[in-house]
Order: structure tokens, then C-alpha cells, then sequence
């Protein structure tokens, strides 16, 4: 599976007979295979995670088989007209169009994470799914926030994943691996490549320089 990162939260997933293509924001497209399909995710309805304008570009690019995944708070009335269009809710199971299998979690902000099974591997885009503590909020807020989202991704204990996509957000602070930590020593994970940074990459290098036993498995979408 050939990784491309976008921008912010966006990844290109291309197989051998399909692109999968998670959380466009914005930036351009690299060039594609007009020829291959794609599914088109969004997880969830925040405009850094959902850029409609995204479908027009596929369009134009000559992209003939397009597939639209989406989570269900993303208004109808912001979906593509000429895209078939598949809504999803978390906690359920999918069969997708071209051999894929989707799964998906409960975000801890909104909408939903994505487990997708191809036949070359698993792919995990958490969308916003993380354990967002912030120093502005309760205790309370922060050990419920913790709580839930080491619910969700308890329950991919027992998942090999071949590549992830994770936030580390530096508006985080002190608290900007929390989530991150959780999830490597929970999940069965070969590559992550962590998101959401706010054009900050730098944050990685902080990551890796403090917990260097992950570097090999957290890699930085810059260097792709």
C-alpha cells in the first residue's frame, strides 16, 4: 500500500485495484489512475475533515468510479450530487464497494473513526478520535474524556493494523501524546503517521525524541 500525505488530516491510500482516499481538506490531489476507483471518507462534519470541493476535483482529474463514505452528521445537503454516496454511524460494519470491509468507532469530538480491511492490509484513520484533555476544562470533562476514548480503542486490541493515522496536536500542550502513547501500546500497530499537527511537524520529532522506542513505527507524513 503506497501512502500519500495530504494535508492535515488528508491521506491517499493507493492498492493495487483501488485509492482510498481519508478527510480532504485542502491542498491538491496528487495525479491518479483515472482508470482505478476510489472511496472517498470523510469522517466526520468539521471543514477540516470535510471539503465537498473535493469531489469536483475528481471530476475534473477524470476520476469515473468515485464512492462517497460519510459520516452521519455531515448535513445531505453537503453531499456531492453526481457521487453515490454511502452514510455511515459508528459502531457498525460495512461492506464497501471493491473487496473493502469498513468498520468504524465512536469519535470522541464527532462522527467516527474508520477501520477499513483491503485485501493488501488494514488501515486505520482515526478522524477525530483522540483522548482530547485541554487545561481549560474540568477534571471531570478530562477523565471522562480519557475514558471514552480508551474505550474505543480497547476495543482494537485484538486488530492487527498495518498503517494508522493518529492525531498529535500541539494545542495539546503537556498533554499532546496522551492519546497517541495509548493507542501504541494498546494496538497492534507496523506504521502510524501521526496528523492533525496544524502545520507544526516539528511536534513529531518532539514525540519521537522523548519516547524514541516508537520511532520505526511512528513515521512523519512530511518525509513521504
Amino acid at each position: 500500500m503506497k501512502v500519500t500525505y495530504i494535508y492535515h488530516s488528508g491521506f491517499l491510500v493507493e492498492t493495487a485495484n483501488c485509492y482510498y482516499l481519508f478527510d480532504y481538506y485542502l491542498k491538491e490531489l496528487p495525479d491518479l489512475d483515472t482508470g482505478k476507483p476510489i472511496l472517498v471518507f470523510a469522517s466526520h462534519a468539521h471543514p477540516d475533515h470535510y471539503n465537498p470541493a473535493v469531489f469536483d476535483k475528481l471530476k475534473k482529474m477524470g476520476m469515473q468510479k468515485v464512492t462517497a463514505v460519510l459520516a452521519k452528521d455531515i448535513p445531505k445537503k453537503k453531499y456531492p450530487a453526481h457521487v453515490d454516496a454511502i452514510t455511515v454511524t459508528f459502531h457498525q460494519s460495512y461492506d464497501l464497494p471493491w473487496g473493502t470491509r469498513l468498520e468504524t468507532l465512536q469519535s470522541t469530538d464527532r462522527g467516527v473513526a474508520f477501520l477499513v480491511r483491503c485485501k493488501e492490509g488494514v488501515i486505520y484513520h482515526a478522524g477525530d478520535l483522540n483522548d482530547w484533555n485541554w487545561a481549560e476544562e474540568s477534571e471531570q470533562y478530562n477523565r471522562q474524556m480519557t475514558g471514552n476514548y480508551r474505550h474505543e480503542i480497547d476495543l482494537l486490541a485484538n486488530t492487527p493494523i498495518d498503517i494508522a493515522f493518529h492525531p498529535l496536536d500541539p494545542r495539546q500542550e503537556g498533554d499532546y501524546a496522551r492519546g497517541l502513547l495509548y493507542f501504541l501500546k494498546k494496538v497492534n500497530v507496523k506504521r502510524v503517521f501521526p496528523m492533525h499537527y496544524w502545520g507544526k511537524p516539528e511536534i513529531i520529532q518532539q514525540f519521537l525524541k522523548e519516547y524514541p522506542a516508537y520511532d520505526g513505527i511512528v513515521r512523519s507524513p512530511e518525509t513521504l
